[in-house]
């Protein structure tokens, strides 16, 4: 749907000023966040394992409702979170449009799409073979997320979800669609009044999540609502995920629709509209020198803090609003480690690629379980040591997928095609008379 958590010790006793007008010039690479996103994509992968691997009768034991328990709906959504803010940060850290404004936002469009698209329809076309084709007739079923719009309508949300795990995508196009408007916008404030408007940022996603809480129907318990859809009680696993089985393609979308608050909490792409803004604030403070922490333990310890509030919390609650300040504290603070040459686990080289390929990997997981499910788990029957072994199998093949979809088609397509053509300049010469 981007750090440095090594100890500070690392940081020398003494750091050099920072000469922000110069940053803000360059603009320089952020390693720190690159590394951070593989973390985020772990955290959603993990839940992914205990949500959609259907592993019998192990699914069905105490153990697996432990851990059901403690990798809850929450853990997704903070890796969701982060990656929104993360995206507002990053855009608004690589955007620096000159004297073509036109060509530059031009430009910024066919970037977007060439980084989005294809990675997005080579995991449509992955999640189609591994279930073994859709009912083509009906395009609810696939058409709206072909074009990663199916989020935008709770009658489509689900019986049009496929590959499970791009609805966060529906959200990204949004922002990246209106970006160039909140760059405008939300550059007007002055610097003096950032953290004011974090603030009211805030607020405003509190406001919110209270207000469907209060007046819209859905669940109002504190109880984990993102559980494993499992077929029956059996020993035996099933060959298909229930959103995979092509009785799931047949349901009428007009009725197998999620709660409604569950829905504008979590997956409606407007109410995660102000995480992005926050992602842009938290970019601004760091480049006008208002953030100054480069502390990585507290911000850290911040967000665990607000990740165990979540179990206590009505479902509305724990789907990023709990989670966002300290999200954000942790990226300008890896941002901030960075400008001061901070190094840390996020910055080596391992890490790195693991952040390059993370876009891949989250939407190639997905269809890697359900192959998985569909050729290797169903008809026979494990218990925890099975369902470990075949998610720690998923994530290898994952990362492989993913490292080969980063080397062979995403830098490729993005070398050759996302930086536009400069017309050659042509100079007069002049001869002598």
């Amino acid at each position: 749907m981007t750090q440095t958590i090594a100890a500070d010790t690392a940081a020398p006793s003494a750091q050099p000023e920072l000469d922000f007008s110069e940053i803000n010039r360059r603009r320089p690479g952020l390693p720190s966040l690159t590394g951070a996103r593989w973390w985020a994509a772990c955290f959603a992968y993990l839940l992914h394992a205990v949500v959609f691997l259907p592993v019998y009768p192990f699914d069905y034991s105490a153990l697996f409702r432990k851990i059901d328990f403690f990798v809850p709906m929450g853990l997704g959504a903070c890796a969701v979170s982060f990656f929104f803010v993360l995206s507002g940060f990053i855009i608004y850290w690589s955007f620096r449009p000159g004297n073509d404004l036109r060509g530059y936002i031009r430009g910024y469009y066919r970037r977007r799409v060439l980084k989005i698209y294809p990675s997005a329809i080579i995991g449509f076309a992955a999640f189609i073979a591994a279930a073994g084709g859709i009912p083509w007739s009906k395009l609810y079923v696939w058409l709206p997320n072909l074009f990663l719009v199916h989020a935008w309508s709770p009658a489509t949300t689900l019986v049009g979800g496929l590959n499970v795990p791009s609805w966060s995508l529906c959200a990204e196009v949004m922002f990246y669609a209106t970006f160039p408007l909140w760059f405008f916008v939300l550059r007007r404030i002055p610097t003096e009044r950032l953290v004011l408007a974090a603030a009211v940022i805030f607020v405003l996603v509190i406001a919110l999540h209270t207000s469907y809480y209060l007046w819209v129907d859905g669940p109002k318990g504190i109880a984990n609502e993102f559980a494993p859809r499992l077929v029956r009680p059996d020993n035996v696993s099933p060959h298909f995920e229930p959103h995979a089985d092509q009785r799931w393609f047949n349901l009428d979308p007009h009725v197998m629709q999620p709660p409604l608050s569950y829905y504008l909490s979590y997956t409606f792409p407007l109410t995660r509209l102000p995480e992005f803004w926050f992602g842009i604030v938290a970019a601004r403070l760091v480049l006008e020198g208002q953030w100054k922490n480069t502390k990585i333990w507290w911000p850290l310890l911040a967000l665990a803090l607000s990740f165990a509030a979540t179990f206590f919390t009505p479902v509305n609650y724990k789907m990023g609003a709990l989670v966002l300040l300290p999200t954000t504290a942790v990226i300008a603070t890896l941002a901030m480690r960075d400008l001061n040459g901070i190094k840390g686990i996020t910055t080596s080289r391992p890490l790195i690629w693991l952040g390059n390929i993370s876009f891949a990997f989250y939407l190639i997981q997905y269809p890697v379980m359900v192959a998985m499910t569909r050729f290797v788990i169903g008809g026979h029957s494990y218990g925890f040591w099975g369902w470990l072994f075949f998610a720690t199998l998923c994530a290898v093949i994952s990362v492989g997928l993913a490292g080969a979809i980063y080397h062979w088609i995403d830098l490729p397509i993005m070398n050759n095609f996302a930086k536009s053509k400069k017309k050659p300049v042509v100079r007069e010469q002049v001869r002598a008379a």
